[in-house]
């Protein structure tokens, strides 16, 4: 529900309008927040473990490829995520602030388009993102136990399981605005395991304890050219945010040019990161760059670098983990306080805690429950990430932009918001289409709870 803004405090809510709101904008998305905390939000949901395949991204599309992929990227998404947000301002100034991504649908589309499509995939986006962050989290710990106790019996479930607990106690975060300090740890500790993979490919590709390298592309066509769409899905997704909106929506009014400091924190963190991890990586390892790089770090049981190292890089990736799968929670948060609780009564009165105790619980355990019975859910993730995150990153900011906006179509930038919707629309199918093939070739080692 739109908040009305008036007088000289143009985007200040005022009481009367405020007890309208649902439950789920009144407490979840309260907007109580500073440019800088809206940073941090933006690096936890952006900045976050997958930037680790970067390099596996690479050894499909070679070095200029991949760093023409990653420049393109850091700059669609920068200049799409900024249309976005001048969008949400606009309305705002207009008296109809927009909380959700839905909302914005609703207003710009209309209400069949935000109910059927941009409300569920972005739904199915995030979610989707917590499962897994789930998982790999559980990988993460599992390396750990095979470290210190190679010929360990635990299996990868019980690691999922473990990680679901800490996920279950951070869930009962009561606000998003309330995981400001929580994404300022996650802001430092992207950047402390950025550094150490960065580090380590650095050490390995320098001595002679590494793998021959070799940058050369397979050569069999068919499966090269997939493996280039799978790879433009995988950095597209690792750009991914699908929650800017929500973000925004945490910003104390008013909010008028605190979102484009806020993502200037946070791609002064992406390009730090990202480029160093994926050239870093890339240069080590070459074409036989892991799925996540620090895979990489072990080479037939023995490790390339010091096990403490290994250790202490896991342990990072771990917590930032916890971090980025709780920010990914809110939409869901959002839901289920919208639908269970009751704005009218305060939002720690025991009408309100015990069913966000309990929802917000159930929630968590049916993600881990699917991690656990899914570890092959990481190329079901690529297809939801072809299917979610290029349009709702991508496409849909600029279209928003030109629809709220009209530009005249004899300006350059009418022409380049069509090209980018147009292209990264095709991008997104073909995308979709590299996923679901991989899924095919994959699927004889699929196995429910399967421990690899």
């Amino acid at each position: 529900m739109g908040t009305v803004f008036n007088g000289e405090n143009i985007g200040s809510v005022s009481s009367s309008h405020e007890k309208e709101l649902d439950a789920g904008a009144l407490f979840v998305l309260k907007s109580k927040g500073s440019w800088v905390h809206c940073g941090y939000h933006l690096t936890t949901s952006i900045v976050a473990p997958p930037l680790l395949s970067l390099p596996f991204a690479f050894a499909s599309l070679g070095w200029w490829g991949g760093i023409l992929c990653l420049v393109i990227g850091a700059l669609v998404t920068f200049y799409s995520y900024n249309l976005l947000s001048m969008v949400l301002e606009h309305h705002a100034q207009l008296g109809h602030r927009h909380l959700r991504f839905r909302d914005m649908a609703n207003d710009i589309l209309g209400p069949r388009w935000g109910r059927y499509y941009v409300g569920p995939i972005q739904f199915m986006v995030c979610y989707g993102a917590v499962i897994g962050s789930t998982l790999l989290g559980g990988q993460c710990m599992k390396a750990i136990y095979l470290l210190l106790s190679p010929s360990g019996t635990m299996k990868l479930y019980e690691f999922v399981i473990i990680f679901g607990g800490l996920m279950l106690m951070l869930a009962q975060m009561p606000s998003f605005h309330s995981l400001r300090h929580i994404n300022l740890i996650s802001l430092l500790l992207c950047l402390a395991y950025s550094a150490c993979a960065t580090a380590g490919s650095i050490y390995i590709g320098s001595s002679s304890k590494g793998p021959e390298q070799d940058y050369s592309i397979n050569s069999d066509k068919e499966t090269r050219i997939f493996g280039v769409f799978n790879a433009i899905a995988i950095i597209a997704t690792t750009f991914g945010n699908g929650i800017i909106p929500e973000i925004q929506a945490t910003i104390a009014p008013p909010v008028k040019g605190q979102m484009f400091k806020g993502l200037c924190i946070c791609y002064a963190m992406l390009t730090t990161t990202f480029f160093s991890v994926a050239i870093s990586g890339y240069w080590a390892f070459g074409n036989q760059a892991g799925g996540l790089i620090l895979s990489n770090f072990t080479q037939n049981g023995h490790n390339l670098v010091p096990k403490s190292f290994i250790f202490i890089t896991n342990i990072f990736t771990i917590l930032q983990l916890s971090a980025v799968a709780v920010v990914y929670l809110q939409p869901t948060n959002e839901l289920l306080e919208r639908t269970f609780a009751d704005p009218k009564n305060s939002e720690f009165s025991t009408r309100n805690m015990i069913p966000r105790l309990i929802s917000r619980s159930i929630s968590v355990i049916i993600s881990t429950t699917i991690a656990a019975m899914l570890p092959f859910f990481r190329d079901i993730n690529a297809v939801i990430g072809a299917f979610g995150f290029l349009p709702l990153d991508f496409v849909l900011p600029v279209i928003f932009f030109n629809l709220t906006f009209k530009p005249s179509k004899r300006r350059p930038m009418f022409w380049l918001n069509m090209a980018i919707a147009v292209v990264f629309s095709v991008l997104g199918v073909i995308a979709a289409v590299a996923a679901v093939r991989q899924i095919s070739l994959d699927a004889k080692t699929y196995r429910l709870f399967a421990n690899v």
